[in-house]
């Protein structure tokens, strides 16, 4: 009887023991997950070449940084390849704006008068690196692409990798001033003859949202009266229509009126940079719709 008993009151026991550990009702409360966020928009910004124009896109960078606006990628033509280089090295726009001002026209000119007194550019690709620490393309703090012309082919070509300020001398190569660029028995000019603005780069390296910066100008129906000049205002005649059309395909463009200064006037470079602040920030708003517009069409809920 005694072992039999035990039998019996064995299961009833473990019952209640068990009971008392874990209660008597299932835990339906739900797990406590992390939130699955969809990803943020990730913002392309686009500069355009334009010679000494270019300073322009450091006050069109100080107002995105003012407001908060992040940039994920860059791309740059030219001028723009320049500025787009420092800055996505790592530089600010006080950073920009300091080495805008302390820069000298000797530190990037180097006349070779043997080769028809055209600019070598090796001063301009040293200048670079150094400003970059000598970091290549695709170490640099954000991607960047600079964008030239192949010379043989006349096909774009979009630097992602390698020597930076190599890749920057080949976009600013204009015909007739810079020699080209010998990268890989290849050799480069201006990225302004196929990509003016450099939209299509931007999206490339996977923008989702492309700002692009326009600092050229309509031909200004005289003669310029010199080489640069006139070199300068024939690129912008043939490079006006596929302007047009890349810029197309952007999503804000900005326009910094700085059609009165010349292509070498880095004297000018204060105006320049005020214009791109005066005209980057009448663009904040539709920035800011269009921002708000992409983040709600990837499912996140904008940031307040």
């Amino acid at each position: 009887m005694p072992f039999r008993s035990a039998r019996t009151w064995l299961p009833v026991l473990m019952t209640v023991l068990l009971s008392g550990c874990f209660g008597t009702k299932p835990d339906t409360t739900p797990a406590t997950t992390l939130p699955v966020l969809s990803p943020k928009p990730r913002i392309g910004l686009a500069l355009g070449g334009g010679a000494a124009k270019g300073f322009a896109h450091i006050g069109v960078i100080k107002m995105l940084e003012a407001s908060g606006i992040h940039v994920d990628v860059v791309s740059g033509t030219s001028a723009g390849s320049v500025v787009g280089a420092m800055y996505a090295s790592g530089m600010d726009a006080f950073a920009l704006q300091q080495q805008a001002f302390a820069l000298d026209e000797s530190k990037i000119r180097d006349v070779r008068f043997f080769s028809g007194g055209l600019v070598q550019g090796q001063k301009l690709e040293d200048y670079v690196n150094e400003l970059v620490h000598h970091l290549p393309v695709e170490k640099l703090r954000t991607p960047f692409a600079a964008v030239a012309t192949e010379l043989e082919t006349g096909e774009r070509a979009i630097f992602v990798r390698g020597n930076t300020g190599q890749a920057v001398r080949a976009s600013s190569s204009i015909p007739g001033v810079f020699e080209p660029v010998e990268i890989g028995g290849k050799h480069f000019v201006d990225g302004g003859l196929v990509s003016p603005v450099p939209v299509d780069a931007a999206r490339q390296l996977g923008a989702d949202i492309v700002i692009a910066v326009d600092i050229s100008t309509k031909p200004s129906g005289s003669n310029p009266g010199n080489m640069v000049g006139i070199v300068g205002q024939s690129i912008t005649i043939m490079g006006r229509k596929l302007a047009e059309q890349e810029l197309a395909r952007a999503d804000i463009i900005i326009r910094p009126k700085v059609g009165m200064i010349g292509p070498t006037d880095f004297d000018q470079k204060n105006v320049a940079i005020l214009e791109g602040e005066r005209a980057a920030l009448a663009a904040i708003p539709a920035i800011r719709a269009k921002i708000a517009e992409k983040t709600a069409a990837m499912g996140q809920p904008p940031a307040h």
